[in-house]
This record gives structure tokens, sequence and C-alpha cells, in this order.
């Protein structure tokens, strides 16, 4: 199975560096995805939900309030403000997604639809 790298950074360091089968990434212009082999890109990023695919099927999710992306053939290398992890299964999952909550209700545009987000992070609680 083809596979792409995926590198997340924050200030606060690295959050997520791991090999990905594709992603869905909350483009200025929309959502739009990321398969292995996909054209070089450099996009911003506004608040949204990264949905991650790894290359066990299993899904991950990371609410941003925004960001840059760099994508090429082999690897997408995501460049943060702040970012909450969604997905774990363990017992901050919970506090996790408040958190979210509070990273998308703190960007303040009236062009998002902030209902839309929340009911996003919520899917994956």
């Amino acid at each position: 199975m083809e596979s792409l790298r995926l590198s997340i950074v924050t200030p606060s360091g690295e959050i997520f560096d791991e090999d990905v089968a594709s992603l869905t990434l909350p483009g200025k212009e929309g959502e739009f995805g990321v398969l292995p082999r996909h054209a070089s890109l450099v996009s911003s990023l506004t608040v949204g939900v990264i949905v991650i695919e790894k290359t066990d099927k299993t899904t991950e999710a990371v609410a941003i309030n925004w960001g840059y992306a760099s994508v090429d053939e082999r690897s997408v290398s995501l460049l943060v403000d702040s970012a909450v992890s969604l997905s774990g299964g363990d017992t901050t999952t919970g506090a996790n997604l408040e958190k979210a909550k509070e990273l998308v209700n703190s960007v303040q545009n009236s062009n998002l639809s902030i209902a839309s987000i929340e009911s996003k992070i919520s899917s994956f609680g």
C-alpha cells in the first residue's frame, strides 16, 4: 500500500509524525484531500478538523485554528498555530473535545460555520 509521511508541528513541538494513507485538510478555499503522489502545493489552512486515515485503516482527527500545509508526492508538512487531538480513545478524549471546541470558538471569522466545525468535532467523541 502506498503511503505518505505526515508531520504536524505546533509552536510547542511536533505532535504527529507517521506514514498515512490519506488525509483531509481544512484549506482557506475549502476542504481538500491528499493522497500519495499528490501534486506539490502550498496552502493556507483555516480553523477546522484534519482527518487522517492511517495505513492500518484507523482514523484520527486533529482540530486546528490555522496554519500552513506543504504537500509533495511523498509527504505533507503542516505548521499549525494550535492543535488538539480528537482521537485516542483514552480518558483525555472528553477533555480534548472541550479544548477543541474552545479552540474553534477562539477564531473570529464570520465566513466560517462554527456550528458545522463543532458538529464534526463532536462526531469523534
